[in-house]
């Protein structure tokens, strides 16, 4: 028995104590920006997903990388993710323009780590908000490979200025809806008042009235107008969205370091 507790003791030891060395996957040669460890993701949606942050990669310098690995251990997701952020180099050096998508996938954890230079236009508000509204809904449904390709999408147009990061996380959304209503009430307000003085013109004729139809078309119009100002992202696809091509290759991480901006969530 004795015997069996020392081993056992010294198993635990010898697996924390690798642990605690940092136990972080290697740089793959040649370098990816999508790795998947856990073996969650099939070649196509590897290669989808690699192209796609390619592009990115191209046409901003910005350097969004996706990790699926098995288990974070003992460390919690955001220092894991940090720390694996930092040893990898992800983003520029000049710019630290990176943004690290973690997934342990036997923990049922995910976190989004964003570098100093992607703290602005993907505060921790906004970076919940694609983990708890695209990511984790997807990844209960076991579809990672859609959970991961909307997030993108939607870090995408935050980093584009698509979606304004401060108006979201301070809750301009709730004051434009509300414009919005007020609108419609004074419309049809309006429409009622004038139908009203028509009728009675007109003996009951319809002398040019808007009925109540086209009075809800039109406000579903001015709706539409303000269409990715209200701060959803549950509903539809991104405009990045399947929409890169090509065979390019990841030249390498730039250097870029993490500062503890980002959030998580469980599935």
């Amino acid at each position: 028995m004795q015997r069996y507790l020392l081993t056992l003791f010294l198993t635990y030891l010898l697996n924390f104590t690798s642990w605690a060395q940092g136990d972080f996957p290697p740089v793959p040669n040649p370098p990816k920006l999508v790795n998947d460890f856990s073996n969650t993701l099939n070649t196509n949606e590897l290669n989808r997903l690699e192209q796609k942050l390619i592009a990115y990669n191209d046409s901003t310098s910005s350097e969004v990388s996706i990790i699926l690995i098995k288990s974070v251990g003992p460390y919690d997701i955001s220092d894991y993710a940090f720390q694996l952020g930092d040893k990898w180099g992800i983003g520029r050096k000049d710019k630290d323009n990176g943004i690290l998508i973690l997934a342990a996938m036997d923990d049922r954890k995910v976190f989004i780590a964003t570098g100093y230079g992607m703290e602005g236009v993907v505060p921790d508000i906004l970076a919940k908000r694609i983990v708890e509204q695209l990511i984790v809904p997807n990844f209960r449904m076991e579809q990672y490979y859609v959970g991961l390709d909307k997030a993108t999408d939607m870090i995408f147009k935050l980093a584009s200025g698509e979606y304004k990061a401060d108006k979201v996380a301070s809750g301009a959304n709730d004051g434009g809806a509300i414009i919005f209503f007020l609108f419609l009430f004074l419309l049809i307000f309006i429409i009622a008042s004038k139908n009203k003085k028509d009728n009675n013109n007109h003996m009951g004729g319809r002398g040019g009235n808007i009925d109540l139809f086209t009075t809800i078309m039109l406000a579903n119009m001015l709706k539409g107008g303000n269409k990715g100002k209200f701060g959803d992202f549950s509903s539809g696809r991104g405009s990045f969205g399947g929409g890169f091509g090509g065979g390019g290759s990841f030249g390498g991480f730039g250097g870029g370091s993490f500062g503890g901006g980002g959030a998580g969530g469980s599935w």
